[in-house]
């Protein structure tokens, strides 16, 4: 979604880069780089206006003129004042004291609503609630259906008392949903409300009527973030006629650029809380507005990227691995456990994205095929069990039974198991060979440990010269052809073969 704006605000602060300090010069051409790759982006020009202006100040300052790197402060300040208007912190959903809590979605049609319920029902049940969906959407053709199919894949219950395409009194069903889910004891309900094309005065009432029969404790604005500078005229007409408290971004996986994102929270002053990035119910997560613009400025999002893995590894399974890893006795069925994990965990072309500077990798991680993934799993899964765990059995006659198992080459099975013997090699090399306390680097069987046999040295050395003087150059001569210690680290004066750390860092050591 953000790679052309991405890759602008890179492009601009190259020219900061190595300079000492700056000029008043430099930070004009730099905002005014910044300027065209927000307004590019579709960024609203009252927002752009603003963050152009409050960037120059704050770069024209003293926190940017007594910087030991100005360059680095200059992006510093330009990811705080985007997190500002992406929103400052996260906002979390507000739940009732007295359940059920009420959401109510609104938004045009197409924004993604009614899928959109499926993944916030699904993952308000992986919380640790119980939502109950309400189909609300009485006017588009099969609304109903396509909200009970997402409920039964998201695992939650829908209310759905009315068939729908034009039948059925939807603010009624709102109501009759939320007594509904009292009786059944859900403590959240999520009302799918109709959308229009465009906004008109029938859609506005019927939005409004819903949320006086049940009051909601919140109101999310669904909207598709690709509908570029619209989206701020979109959003300001269902302020005035919902009042909502939240936005939803939906479709941030497209190829848009994005502007909508960061002009709604600025424009209507309500915060955006949730973020789709896929078609599947598990592309859905809290909006983080420091994450966002960490991505944007290619800094990475470590912390979304853990947290999918705690999701996907526990703790127990983690030791597990690293202990069979350090024996030498991982197999081809912990991998494919590995590979399920790692699929749980999302597809392998975000993940790849969420780490730092892989903004330059772009087109690598754009042609990356996930199918390679599932053509291993299908090649491991065709194996029988004891030629995962000793893949020295799989002989020629195997191989071309597993290859036509899981629908592949020959060439790909040999492949995958040649691959599988290189690397069960290093790992047992590695653990063997503890760490090298030359460089710290695991030892790869090359390296001195203890108990290994060495090759015999010649105790025979070079012989000197006969003549004194030419034996005392030839040894001064070999002193200086020794490496010296101090250079490893940098050092290029004598005396700092003498150099002490401080006590607190050799304590830490």
């Amino acid at each position: 979604m953000f790679d052309s704006l991405q890759s602008r605000l890179q492009s601009a602060f190259k020219s900061l880069r190595g300079k000492g300090r700056l000029t008043e010069a430099d930070i004009d051409a730099v905002a005014r780089e910044i300027r065209l790759a927000l307004l590019d982006a579709d960024v609203a020009a009252p927002v752009v206006r603003e963050f152009i202006s409050t960037v120059k100040e704050r770069a024209l300052g003293q926190e940017v003129s007594q910087a030991l790197n100005p360059a680095q402060q200059v992006i510093k300040i330009v990811n705080e004042e985007l997190v500002q208007i992406l929103g400052g912190e996260t906002r979390r959903i507000r739940f009732a004291k007295n359940p059920p809590t009420v959401i109510m979605l609104a938004g045009l049609q197409g924004a993604g609503k009614t899928t959109l319920a499926g993944k916030l029902g699904r993952w308000l049940k992986s919380q640790g609630n119980s939502p109950m969906l309400v189909a609300a959407d009485l006017q588009r053709p099969n609304a109903v259906t396509q909200l009970q199919v997402v409920g039964e894949q998201a695992g939650v219950t829908v209310f759905a008392p009315e068939p729908g395409n034009g039948v059925g009194n939807p603010v009624e069903v709102a109501r009759a949903g939320l007594a509904e889910a009292t009786r059944t004891l859900h403590d959240v309900v999520i009302v799918d409300t109709a959308g229009r094309l465009g906004i008109d005065d029938e859609l506005m009432k019927q939005a409004a009527d819903i949320r006086a029969a049940v009051n909601p404790d919140e109101v999310l604005f669904v909207i598709d973030a690709m509908i570029g500078q619209d989206a701020v005229n979109t959003a300001q007409a269902f302020l005035e006629g919902v009042d909502f408290t939240g936005v939803v971004l939906s479709k941030l996986d497209g190829d848009a650029r994005g502007g909508a994102a960061l002009s709604v929270r600025s424009v209507t002053g309500r915060p955006i809380m949730f973020a789709s990035t896929g078609e599947k119910l598990e592309d859905f997560d809290v909006f983080h507005p420091d994450r966002m613009a960490s991505r944007i400025l290619d800094m990475g999002d470590m912390l979304t990227l853990i947290e999918q893995a705690e999701k996907a590894f526990t703790a127990e399974e983690a030791a597990r691995t690293a202990e069979r890893l350090t024996e030498g006795q991982f197999t081809l069925g912990d991998f494919l456990a590995q590979m399920e994990a790692l699929s749980k965990m999302g597809s392998m072309t975000k993940m790849l994205g969420m780490l730092p500077g892989m903004g330059q990798f772009k087109e690598q991680i754009a042609n990356f095929d996930e199918r390679e993934i599932d053509k291993i799993k299908a090649i491991i899964r065709s194996m029988t069990p004891a030629e995962r765990e000793n893949p020295k059995i799989i002989d020629g006659s195997r191989r071309a039974r597993i290859s036509a198992g899981s629908g592949t080459q020959v060439s790909d099975v040999n492949h995958l198991v040649d691959r599988f013997f290189e690397a069960a090699k290093m790992m047992k090399q590695m653990a063997k060979g503890g760490f090298n306390p030359a460089n710290g680097l695991p030892a790869m069987g090359g390296s001195k440990r203890a108990g290994a046999k060495q090759p015999k040295q010649n105790k025979k050395g070079k012989r000197g010269s006969g003549n004194p003087a030419k034996r005392a150059a030839q040894a001064a001569a070999q002193q200086a052809q020794k490496p010296d210690p101090s250079a490893a680290f940098g050092f290029n004066d004598p005396a700092a073969t003498d150099f002490e750390l401080p006590k607190e860092l050799r304590d830490l050591l």
